[in-house]
C-alpha cells in the first residue's frame, strides 16, 4: 500500500493541479468508498466547494476546503487518486469523481474497494490517534529516545505503529534499519542512544530519498499524473530474498515478524 512517500508524491502533484479549482457535481460510483457524518449528503456538500489546499498526514491526503471542511482520503492497498480533463477512458474501478468547473476531474479508482474518501466537520479531529510525523520538526532524536524508552516492542513493529510514528511502512522500515545496521527484531528498549539516534537519522534519509524520487512503485501505486515512482530501483533490502547484501555481500532474508514480511541482512543488521 502506499506509504508516506508516495502519498506525500501524489499530495505535492494534486496540489500544483487542484487548488483554487471549484467543484461542480460529484459523481459516486460506490456509495461504500464515499464517507460523510450523519445526515450530510457527500455529493451535495462538497458541489460548490472550492479546494484550499493538498496536504499529507501520515498515509492519508487531506484537501483542505474553503468552508473548513477537509476531504480525507486514505489509498489503502490499490487506491490511486489521478487527475485528468474528462477527455478520456475512465480508470474502470473509478467509484468517486470530483467534477470541477473547468472541466478538470479528479478521480478515486480502487480495485480492492478498501480505500476511502471521508469527508470531515471543520476542526473535527480525525487524526487524534496517529502518531509524530518523522518528517516533522517534532520528531527529533531525543523525542524518539523518550518514545522507545522502556519498550519491548520489536523496533520494527514500533516502527510500523500509526499511532505511534504516522506514515511509516513495511518498504521503508525495513529499509531504515538495514541503513541503521539494527536487526529488526530487537526490542525497543535494547537500542542504545547512538542506535536511536542512527536509526532517526536512517529514517528521516530513507524517507527524504524516496520521496525525491517519487515513492516506490513495487505494487500499484502510481502519481497523480498516473507515473510509477523511482525508488524501487534503489532498494537495499525489501524484496531482494537471497540477493547479496549491497554492503556484506552476504544473501539478504526474509522473515515474519508481526505478521509481515520482513527483508534484512543477518551479516550486517546486528
Amino acid at each position: 500500500m502506499p506509504e508516506l512517500p508516495e502519498v506525500e508524491t501524489i499530495a505535492r502533484g494534486l496540489r500544483t493541479k487542484i487548488v483554487g479549482k471549484t467543484i461542480a457535481r460529484v459523481q459516486v460510483r460506490l456509495a461504500k468508498v464515499a464517507v460523510a457524518p450523519a445526515g450530510v449528503d457527500f455529493s451535495r456538500t462538497l458541489a460548490g466547494e472550492r479546494i484550499v489546499g493538498v496536504a499529507r498526514r501520515g498515509k492519508y491526503v487531506v484537501l483542505g476546503l474553503a468552508s473548513g471542511r477537509s476531504l480525507v482520503t486514505s489509498l489503502r492497498m490499490t487506491g490511486r487518486l489521478l487527475v485528468g480533463d474528462g477527455g478520456g477512458s475512465p480508470h474502470p474501478y473509478t467509484h468517486v469523481t470530483l467534477c470541477f468547473g473547468d472541466g478538470d476531474r479528479l478521480a478515486f479508482a480502487d480495485v480492492r474497494q478498501f480505500g476511502r474518501m471521508r469527508l470531515v466537520g471543520p476542526g473535527e479531529a480525525w487524526d487524534a490517534a496517529l502518531g509524530v510525523e518523522p518528517l516533522g520538526g517534532d520528531f527529533t532524536p531525543e523525542r524518539f529516545i523518550g518514545m522507545l524508552a522502556g519498550r519491548t516492542t520489536p523496533i520494527k513493529a514500533f516502527l510500523l505503529d500509526q499511532r505511534r510514528i504516522a506514515g511509516v511502512g513495511n518498504i521503508y522500515a525495513c529499509e531504515a534499519l538495514w541503513k541503521a545496521r539494527i536487526r529488526p527484531g530487537t526490542p525497543a528498549k535494547s537500542l542504545t542512544k547512538r542506535a536511536i539516534r542512527r536509526l532517526h537519522r536512517s529514517l528521516v534519509d530513507v524517507l527524504n530519498r524516496a520521496i525525491d524520487l517519487r515513492g516506490s512503485s513495487v505494487d500499484d501505486y502510481v502519481d497523480a499524473d498516473g507515473r510509477k515512482g523511482g525508488f524501487q530501483n534503489v532498494l537495499s533490502v525489501y524484496g531482494r530474498l537471497g540477493e547479496p547484501c549491497d554492503r556484506c555481500g552476504r544473501p539478504i532474508v526474509r522473515t515474519v515478524l508481526g505478521q509481515r514480511g520482513t527483508w534484512w541482512c543477518r551479516g550486517c543488521q546486528r
